[in-house]
């Protein structure tokens, strides 16, 4: 399969029987798989025996697998060259609230919209239409020289939306037949409408809950104001000190593992032509207010930061209350990246607002999660492969980007497997994933299996 010319009866493949390709989806899209309600279980069950029904049909050795929870999805397919890993899920959001919907969330229709035909439908975008793409590649292949171009292994969970605890036992208790050259994972999305991405860097996650107590009870204003100590004013001190004049967290040692990107990556994330200001704009902002020196992409996707989330203490209801509280709270998250170390970070961190607090004054902290970030290397020949294929396909060239935010697959088969992971996704930033009306760019369907079968071909080489 390592023939160039393969590819080509492939693609046409693909857009002759993209009707019967959207019909599957279609199919799956109709089954109501929510996985945080105990009320579809069954149904969860249905999506899971559908799907490995599918992989069978491709003549791959797909299986149901029982968990704690919801069932995995296993399949093989043989193969030359490299062995490749793809992750998908099946479970879905809830529709909540239904009568915000303009039609059956579980009754999916291609609209036409003024950006052109979208699928309607929960699950359309996050992740059923997303896994379909690879899946429908593997088709194609299979239908045109009767074998894959490389060895294809799937991984379908169906807890991704209820927290996956079944995913680590189940990585751990099947790690031999999981593990491969590389994993592949579709559930992000484009750049923007013509640009294809490459995830490489997640940023961790680390969240810190504290309460701080002073005085023994709430206390008149009039009567304590000034010799008690206000536990609002020590715990706005202790958060005020947490960043410099330079928007740079102050916390010793923060910014040991953290890297630089190369001067490669840094002339992909300009040629990409963010606009900054309508970003902010777009939000009713207008000033970048992150560390000084840095572009809008690298704090999003290469810088780590310290936020706060929610904070609260006194009287807050109606009308005015002269109190000086006894308690004062807040949250607090770290997006972190490189190797930067959340267990270090919080003991560095609760340590500070200990040293910062004034004598009479005592912090108890809660836990909120501690993840490290997850940062590929796209020295493996794999990732270049592939953004040439992806750049073969769109209008623009694919790049390597970032996520401001965390997909804790990625990191767990690193530590778990000790491979690498490829997030290329198809998803727009309007494709309301998680909210009514959830849809996916017919387009974006399309091209994302024309782009599977780009990539797999590469990978052949």
């Amino acid at each position: 399969m390592s023939d160039p010319s393969a590819l080509d009866p492939v693609l046409v493949r693909i857009d002759e029987t993209l009707p019967d390709a959207l019909e599957r989806l279609n199919a799956l899209l109709r089954i109501p798989s929510i996985s945080t309600d105990p009320a579809y279980k069954a149904e969860c069950d249905r999506a899971a025996d559908w799907l490995a029904a599918d992989l069978s049909s491709l003549g791959l050795a797909a299986d149901k697998r029982a968990t704690a929870g919801h069932p995995m999805v296993m399949a093989h397919g043989a193969g030359p060259g490299p062995h490749v890993l793809f992750y998908g899920h099946y479970d879905v959001q809830p529709v909540d609230p239904l009568e915000l919907w303009d039609r059956d969330p579980f009754d999916p229709a291609v609209e036409d919209t003024p950006a052109g035909k979208v699928i309607r439908g929960r699950g359309a975008a996050d992740d059923k239409g997303q896994l379909m793409t690879f899946i429908e590649a593997c088709r194609a292949w299979v239908a045109v020289h009767g074998a894959l171009p490389v060895k294809v292994s799937v991984m379908l969970e169906g807890e991704e939306e209820s927290g996956s605890p079944s995913l680590v036992p189940f990585m751990r208790e099947n790690a031999d037949e999981l593990t491969a050259d590389l994993a592949l994972i579709c559930d992000t999305g484009m750049f923007d409408r013509e640009t294809p991405a490459i995830t490489t860097m997640l940023r961790g996650l680390l969240g810190e809950e504290l309460v701080v107590t002073g005085p023994s009870k709430d206390l008149h204003s009039g009567m304590f104001g000034g010799p008690a100590m206000n536990p609002i004013r020590a715990l706005s001190r202790v958060l005020a000190g947490l960043h410099d004049a330079e928007g740079r967290v102050t916390l010793p040692g923060f910014y040991e593992g953290v890297p630089e990107i190369s001067d490669e990556v840094r002339a992909q994330w300009e040629a990409l032509g963010f606009d900054a200001r309508a970003f902010l704009g777009s939000v009713g902002l207008s000033q970048l207010a992150g560390e000084a020196g840095r572009s809008a992409l690298e704090m999003l996707w290469s810088r780590p930061t310290c936020e706060f989330n929610g904070i609260g203490g006194g009287y807050q209801g109606d009308g005015f209350k002269t109190v000086l509280p006894a308690q004062a709270r807040a949250k607090v998250s770290f997006r972190l990246v490189g190797d930067q170390d959340p267990l270090a970070i919080r003991e560095t961190f609760r340590q500070y607002v200990r040293d910062t607090l004034p004598p009479d004054c005592s912090v108890e902290f809660s836990d909120h999660g501690a993840s490290p970030a997850s940062r590929m290397s796209i020295d493996h020949p794999a990732f270049e492969q592939a953004r040439q294929a992806l750049s073969d396909e769109w209008p623009r060239p694919a790049a390597f980007v970032g996520s401001g935010g965390s997909i804790p697959i990625a990191g767990h088969f690193k530590r778990e497997l000790g491979m690498d992971a490829m997030l290329i996704g198809f998803g727009r930033d309007d494709d309301q994933i998680h909210s009514p009306n959830e849809k996916y760019d017919l387009d974006a369907f399309h091209k994302g299996m024309r782009s599977w079968a780009r990539v797999l071909a590469a990978m052949a080489q």
